[in-house]
């Protein structure tokens, strides 16, 4: 046999050879896994009763302290230096220090009071932490924390008698649309050089919502149709609140809407046939792409979108009209007001999404079918050729109004088709830019 027909024949051995150690490696890994499981499951059990707690406890100085320790002790003890062993002792006696000023046990009732956990962008968000001291002695004077989001308030509690109570003030900034996240309030003990820290949470945390502006529409600046009277189509009802005319009564027809004085003057049955009519269904399209708002100040000028959004939902809830509010993300729920005001809270735009202002008219379109205005809240790096492709999604029949939004712009409004396009600078002018709209 030839050394090109004898190297084929060894590859082929080899590559069986290793599939066959990968094979028996792989029911050894599986063997130990079924032997070491519940081991290391006690494990972890073991260190997130015990050693999690303590990790929480010691700082990143600490833990550099201590390794710092670690390793002195053991030069000093390996090599004979005098000043290794020094220095070990050093940090050891630091460490040892520190835990002095983090032991201790207090008994607190503590209570934490929101005057209200809704407010408005602007609006005094004020709340009250009270401590009273539970024990038949007095405790020693702590830091109190209250975090606020992604920071923390401190406050000091002074020395408290029995049955002793000390309260303080304070007040949440409420400059931008967010949900704040309260509390939970902390005591919290550490040594002066911040090596041991100990915390013990004494409430539970709240939800702060700081709601978009709005700004108040009365029910014919916002162009709402009335419930009452509704749209009328051309299809005819045998019931319904917009009156049509008389027919002759036919089998099976409601004798309660018989026409008696027709009925005596023509000795015929004659019934009133009516109108359908269709309840107004708000509905809102709010893009959160910030590529479609003004590059300068997207985010400014897509919280005045939210507010636009917030200003026409208000008053469709207050008049008690079907609404729904689409965004890129999905619906808001509009069950109620808060829970629309809520959602809108949520919302938080970005950058670079795949879906614009396009997708979300489609799908409010596709979700919505009953709706009778449809509003459309971008930024004006909307083009006009993306609100008319928008607007060929409406349905026949349905008002679309489109509000391009763009902080310090002067306010303006035009026509694509029958599309009607407003420009909006400010919240407060919205009102009368729709009033514009329904002229």
């Amino acid at each position: 046999m030839s050394r090109r027909a004898k190297r084929p024949a060894r590859n082929s051995n080899l590559n069986r050879g290793a599939e066959t150690s990968l094979a028996m490696a792989s029911e050894a890994m599986a063997v130990l896994r079924d032997y070491l499981g519940p081991a290391i499951a006690r494990a972890r059990e073991l260190s997130t009763r015990y050693l999690t707690p303590i990790a929480t406890v010691i700082s990143p100085l600490g833990f550099v302290l201590l390794g710092t320790a670690v390793l002195l002790w053991i030069l000093g003890a390996s090599f004979g230096w005098q000043e290794a062993l020094l220095g070990a002792f050093m940090a050891t006696v630091l460490l040892l220090a520190s835990v002095g000023f983090v032991l201790g046990r207090n008994d607190f009732s503590v209570d934490l009071d929101l005057h209200r956990t809704r407010v408005a962008v602007g609006d005094r968000a004020v709340g009250a932490m009270q401590v009273a001291n539970k024990a038949s002695r007095s405790s020693a004077p702590v830091m109190m924390e209250l975090p606020v989001g992604h920071g923390a308030a401190q406050f000091r509690i002074p020395r408290l008698e029995p049955q002793q109570t000390h309260e303080d003030l304070f007040t949440i900034p409420t400059q931008r649309r967010q949900v704040l996240d309260v509390g939970p309030v902390r005591s919290v003990r550490q040594d002066p050089f911040a090596i041991l820290r100990r915390q013990v949470k004494w409430t539970e945390s709240y939800e702060l919502f700081i709601h978009p502006r709005t700004t108040a529409l009365d029910g014919s600046s916002a162009g709402f149709i009335r419930d009452l009277e509704g749209m009328p189509t051309a299809d005819l009802s045998n019931s319904d609140v917009s009156f049509h005319a008389l027919r002759e009564y036919q089998s099976g027809d409601d004798r309660r809407h018989i026409h008696w004085k027709s009925t005596a003057r023509t000795g015929e049955l004659m019934v009133r046939q009516f109108e359908e009519t269709r309840r107004s269904h708000l509905a809102l399209s709010l893009s959160t792409n910030l590529d479609e708002y003004a590059e300068a100040h997207a985010e400014e000028d897509f919280e005045l979108a939210i507010s636009v959004a917030a200003s026409i939902g208000q008053q469709a809830v207050a008049e008690q009209r079907k609404l729904a509010i689409l965004t890129q993300q999905g619906p808001v729920r509009t069950g109620s007001g808060r829970q629309m005001m809520d959602g809108l809270t949520r919302i938080e735009a970005a950058t670079g999404q795949r879906e614009n202002l396009v997708d979300v008219v489609r799908h409010t379109a596709d979700t919505v079918p009953g709706a009778s205005v449809i509003f459309f809240l971008t930024g004006t790096r909307t083009s006009a050729k993306s609100l008319r492709e928008a607007w060929m999604h409406v349905p026949a029949g349905v008002r679309a109004i489109a509000i391009r939004c763009e902080t310090g712009i002067e306010p303006s409004r035009s026509n694509i088709g029958e599309l009607t396009v407003l420009s909006l600078g400010k919240l407060e002018e919205l009102g009368v830019m729709l009033r514009k709209a329904v002229a």
